[in-house]
């Protein structure tokens, strides 16, 4: 997906993304709105101080989610509040997502999706950060457009496609496609700082979870089991390895699991979300979406193997001309990407000892950080062995 490639148009006042709406009519047609430029782009985006209880049912919070739509969006402040229609979407481990669509004086349905932010992921995401990268990855053609914000979520376009569940990235065809808009996605230039993010912030998620203590004696018991010092330990000498491997630094998406890949019934893919979003590694990105073939349940035998991962770099390197990347470079980002796998395990079994302790959200954050953590351990011998084997030399080839 390159730059121009998605079009928009405005329905009641709200800019959606052009495409057929199987849940309620048909969008598209019409003219394409000219772009902005994306300072421009910024400045023009409403915004609200509302604030919408997510602990609420999604009855008890639809009067909230209308009165947010009406007072960002103008053209819908008088639309009889019976012309709205709300519904989940997805409800992650971190976000609620909503669909609202409001049927105008036309009898025309629009549709736009809010995100709500789960309780205390300000400890875990760098908004700042998020809102600084929207409007250029946007440009660039990925993700949904921003189109407002308010106290605690923000609202984008809505895109008509239906989420993947983890058994489709693994499909060759698809896998190929994930290639392709990946290496697109990290040629975008999102200003700022350079400087990669990954150890700033696994070092910022280690200070934090060394220092928690549950109410629950189960599991304060559990907690004192991890020793943060190996931890630290750990991530030191993990930085110094992959400091020798002199990996790319791009944008990167650092959160591509099956959640936020889409695919319409056209099969366009779309890459969405973007809340963990910062210059980083090359090899970090790829290898923490071949992590999250895994799931949830962390059923590592799910992980990509060596004739798989081939297939998708070859399309990431040459997506013109996948059979004609050299074995040498397919090397190199093997050794680079099994590397930086390591690194994946880290830096969300830290980031899930956080959420144990805020996230009110039904999940078993604590047992998550050991399962991370164990494959970690399982897996470092064989991934220091081949790196170090790599960079001395003896693992290369002419």
């Amino acid at each position: 997906m390159g730059a121009g490639e998605n079009s928009w148009r405005m329905v009641g006042g709200v800019v959606e993304d052009e495409a057929k709406d199987g849940l309620g009519g048909t969008r598209g047609g019409g003219a394409a709105e000219d772009p902005l430029s994306l300072s421009d782009a910024m400045r023009s985006i409403p915004s609200s101080s509302i604030s919408v209880d997510t602990s609420l049912s999604l009855p008890e919070m639809k009067p909230r989610i209308i009165d947010l739509c009406k007072v960002l969006f103008g053209k819908w402040s008088s639309i009889d509040s019976s012309q709205f229609s709300i519904e989940t979407v997805a409800g992650g481990i971190t976000n609620l997502l909503l669909k609202v669509t409001v049927k105008d004086a036309s009898g025309i349905d629009a549709s736009l999706t809010v995100r709500l932010y789960g309780p205390n992921t300000d400890l875990v995401i760098d908004r700042k950060r998020e809102l600084q990268a929207l409007p250029h990855l946007s440009a660039a053609g990925f993700g949904a457009r921003l189109l407002g914000l308010f106290s605690n979520g923000m609202v984008q376009s809505f895109i008509n496609a239906r989420t993947l569940e983890n058994d489709d990235m693994w499909k060759p065809r698809i896998a190929a496609e994930i290639a392709r808009q990946l290496r697109e996605f990290h040629q975008v230039d999102v200003p700022g700082s350079r400087e990669p993010q990954l150890w700033n912030d696994s070092f910022k998620f280690l200070k934090k979870a060394e220092t928690l203590e549950f109410d629950d004696k189960k599991q304060q018991a559990k907690y004192k089991t991890i020793s943060f010092n190996e931890i630290h330990e750990e991530i030191n000498a993990l930085k110094d390895l992959t400091d020798r491997l002199g990996a790319p630094v791009v944008f990167a998406h650092n959160d591509l699991l099956a959640g936020n890949l889409m695919m319409n019934d056209q099969e366009k893919l779309y890459i969405i979300d973007f809340e963990y979003g910062s210059y980083s590694y090359r090899g970090y990105d790829i290898a923490n979406h071949f992590n999250e073939y895994a799931g949830y349940d962390c059923n590592y035998s799910l992980y990509p193997d060596k004739d798989a991962q081939y297939h998708f770099f070859r399309n990431y390197l040459e997506p013109e001309r996948p059979q004609e990347v050299p074995e040498k470079k397919l090397q190199a980002l093997y050794i680079e990407t099994n590397t930086f796998r390591l690194a994946s395990h880290l830096y969300w079994a830290l980031w899930s000892l956080i959420q144990a302790k805020v996230s009110p959200i039904i999940f078993d954050y604590l047992s998550y950080f050991f399962l991370r953590y164990n494959e970690y351990k399982k897996q470092k011998e064989a991934c220091f062995s081949l790196a170090k084997e790599y960079i001395s030399g003896d693992g290369r080839k002419d």
